[in-house]
């Protein structure tokens, strides 16, 4: 996995909080506390793994600014032009037909 500048801070600045709490944990577990020790290490983990691989910054801002915009605004996926209730009846109004004689 390739880090940007701004990733290695993201990742320090979550192993800045996770390096002692995992530290406690691990005396927590040496003192015979397992159930404390061992939940207190998993929230280390989730607080270096969660940033890392789920809650990537750039989707969350694409995904929040794609639903600020007005939907005219926001690109259609696939191609496909966006669906909206009158564009079966505005199709029709525009076809042309030949006049009857």
């Amino acid at each position: 996995m390739r880090l940007g500048v701004m990733d290695m801070i993201g990742l320090a600045a979550s192993l800045a909080f996770a390096l002692p709490l995992a530290n406690y944990a691990v005396i927590r577990l040496l003192a015979g506390e397992l159930a404390l020790g061992v939940g207190l290490f998993a929230v280390a983990a989730a607080m270096v793994v969660l940033p890392q691989y789920f809650l990537d910054p750039g989707r969350l801002v694409r995904g929040l600014l794609a639903g600020l915009l007005p939907r005219q605004l926001r690109s259609a996926p696939s191609g496909d032009s966006p669906e909206t209730p009158g564009d079966d009846a505005a199709a029709e109004d525009r076809t042309v037909s030949a006049p009857d004689e």
